[in-house]
């Protein structure tokens, strides 16, 4: 029996329900239906529960998603979705780039190529030390790397040395495992967290800076296999193939749309606005509301915003995190958990315990795969490592959740301040071979440093 993950109605329902308490609406008349009918919560890790429901079960299943989307939320004013409200929300919005330079007439210079090489290689160091422990408990990650001796965390994770027992408890990602161990490493293997930059890359290549949010419908159409999709994506996706239009692609029927996945597509508009956090977080936020509303697009546009203040090679990691707040709702849910991320990250010697007061506000309500604690974490990873590479993307994947998307996107912003594939150890860029895997267009097996071109000349277009 195929069950396909993050679309069955039954189970998405569950995960609606969640994000209708955290989001200000007020589902409980609706979950009190749901469950006195039979209905069960949402599979915890998985995307789809071992069972089929019924088919009574299924159509109320849709009905009540419907019901949901309906109900007035509370945070409507404080969280909009809408880019002009968004902007009007932010008293410190960053000023435009060419209204800068109408002041100041010193351009700024795109990143080298050598810079984006090391941000494309850190992304993928980072994502690949994540994928063996993706969907582990925090305490099973810990276990298992103090089993080797890697903990604090330092380099890739193994399994020699790791006691059955441990291994019976605490299994590695079955899918990934086979090659992200450290002795199973053999070139960067595919991932989504490396097949949407390549997207975006291909989506400026196609469309330039001024593409639309329906140009990346279009593209993902195009070049997208929808098996390649997860959580938000592939729902926006199925909504595209069933006719309904971007931006309501977001909402309908879209339990996932505050999740990580438009975090995780960010790079590319920052790497190509060096100096101009305000136009990579409106490039981001046209490429977010096709999947995502809220806190959602507000991750996106955070991650866009840091990486193209990092990429002038002129702020430290802190001053790029402070430019990266400035682009979001100041009362939003996301910019009061980043807050507390660098409060705890400042305050705390030991990372761990950073950790573990993440874990303790986030967790109880929280999917692992939400945006809200992991886009805190990455910024309590990176603010605790005072930017450094190895430092960076260790804590970040040290912290559970969403380990390899963190890990990657913690790698791309620590490899960016670091300027070169030189700064970075040896031990994270050999094992990758200059090769990544992938199912999109023409890039499977191609090198870094061709990557770092294509961004580099993306980057110095008109």
């Amino acid at each position: 029996m195929l069950r396909l993950t993050w679309v069955q109605p039954e189970d998405l329902i569950g995960h609606e329900l969640r994000q209708a308490s955290q989001d200000g609406r007020e589902p409980w008349a609706i979950a009190a239906r749901w469950r006195a009918a039979g209905g069960t919560e949402a599979p915890a890790r998985a995307g789809a529960s071992t069972g089929r429901a019924s088919r009574y079960l299924r159509q109320l299943a849709e009905d009540l998603l419907d019901e949901l989307a309906d109900l007035p939320s509370r945070l409507t004013d404080e969280e909009p979705t809408d880019l002009t409200e968004i902007k009007a929300l932010c008293p410190a919005w960053p000023a435009q780039a060419a209204q800068a330079r109408a002041s100041v007439p010193t351009p700024t210079p795109a990143p080298a190529p050598l810079g984006l090489e090391a941000a494309w290689l850190g992304r993928a160091a980072g994502c690949l030390l994540g994928k063996p422990v993706e969907k582990l408990p925090l305490a099973g990650i810990r276990q298992l790397a103090k089993a080797t001796g890697n903990w604090p965390l330092t380099t890739w994770f193994t399994a020699k040395g790791v006691p059955e027992e441990l291994l019976a408890a605490h299994p590695w990602n079955r899918r990934s495992a086979p090659t992200s161990l450290a002795e199973n490493i053999d070139g960067m293997p595919e991932d989504d967290d490396l097949n949407y930059p390549l997207l975006n890359l291909l989506l400026l290549r196609r469309h330039g800076r001024a593409f639309t949010t329906t140009d990346v419908a279009r593209l993902w159409l195009d070049e997208l296999p929808a098996g390649r999709t997860f959580t938000a994506e592939r729902i926006a996706y199925r909504n595209l193939l069933t006719g309904v239009e971007p931006p309501h692609t977001a909402r309908h029927r879209n339990p996932f749309r505050e999740w990580i996945g438009a975090l995780i597509r960010a790079d590319v508009h920052g790497w190509t606005n060096p100096g101009d956090p305000a136009a990579a977080a409106e490039q981001a936020h046209r490429d977010a509301t096709l999947t995502h509303t809220a806190n959602g697009v507000y991750a996106a546009m955070f991650i866009a915003a840091v990486i193209a203040t990092a990429a002038t090679g002129t702020h430290d990691i802190h001053a790029c995190l402070r430019t990266g707040r400035t682009v979001i709702p100041p009362r939003s849910r996301l910019a009061a958990a980043i807050d507390h991320a660098i409060e705890l990250a400042e305050s705390h010697e030991d990372f761990d315990a950073v950790v573990d007061g993440l874990h303790a506000v986030h967790s109880p309500t929280h999917h692992w795969v939400h945006a809200v604690p992991n886009t805190a974490l990455i910024a309590a990873a990176l603010t605790h490592a005072d930017g450094d590479f190895t430092g960076s993307v260790c804590r970040a994947v040290s912290g559970g959740w969403d380990t390899d998307s963190n890990g990657a996107t913690a790698g791309s912003i620590a490899g960016l301040l670091a300027g070169s594939p030189t700064a970075l150890p040896d031990r994270w860029t050999t094992p990758l071979k200059n090769r990544l895997a992938t199912s999109v267009a023409d890039f499977d097996g191609t090198g870094f440093d061709t990557l770092a071109h294509l961004t580099h000349l993306e980057a110095t277009r008109p």
